[in-house]
């Protein structure tokens, strides 16, 4: 988990508030300390690697370009992860807009998901990767929960953010928050036999 590789040294809040001071270092400890977790948060999104890595680094130069004005946070993990959110989003709604004219030409009515919004098998493994005890049973499971179950689930209990912080995130209330985990936790037993785990 994020927080625990920061143990041996500053926590997040102490490196967040020394780079907002101009030190390197705590900036590039932040850097190590996220690239991985937010890469896998924006492959619930994104299935085009190159796309999510130049928002990660584009994220990054314009926090050191802004430090001096941005505010402190009692949650750098938040911070990091709604940032890198509106900025695939606003890139893929880019993109979105850029291909309409062809999607008219063609007849074609371009639904009201972002490209990409269903990962690949192989990004779905990727976003778990980190998670050794997972078998395979249950990464296929996840694959086929909806998009919004798998991300709730991936904040709740891959990311251990709270209910409030997952409603803020996903711009939903709390009661859609308990909607969402609760279906994923059925189909997750639905898609999760006796028979399936006992390889």
């Amino acid at each position: 988990m994020p927080r625990s590789r920061t143990q041996s040294g500053p926590d997040d809040e102490t490196l967040w508030n020394l780079f907002r001071g101009g030190d390197e270092n705590a900036f590039a400890r932040l850097y190590q300390n996220y690239v991985q977790t937010l890469y896998h948060y924006c492959a619930h999104f994104a299935t085009d690697r190159a796309l999510i890595k130049d928002c990660i680094h584009d994220l990054f130069v314009e926090l050191w370009k802004h430090r001096t004005t941005i505010g402190p946070t009692t949650s750098v993990r938040f911070y990091l992860m709604a940032s890198i959110k509106r900025k695939l989003v606003r890139h893929l709604t880019a993109e979105q807009k850029l291909v309409s004219q062809d999607d008219i030409t063609n007849g074609r009515r371009i639904g009201d998901t972002l490209p990409g919004a269903d990962p690949s098998h192989e990004n779905q493994l990727i976003a778990f990767e980190e998670d050794s005890f997972m078998n395979e049973c249950l990464h296929q499971a996840l694959e086929k929960l909806p998009r919004r179950q798998r991300e709730a689930v991936h904040l709740r209990y891959f990311q251990n953010m709270s209910n409030e912080e997952i409603s803020a995130l996903m711009q939903i209330n709390i009661q859609s928050v308990y909607n969402l985990i609760f279906g994923a936790m059925s189909n997750l037993k639905r898609y999760v036999t006796p028979e399936s785990v006992s390889l």
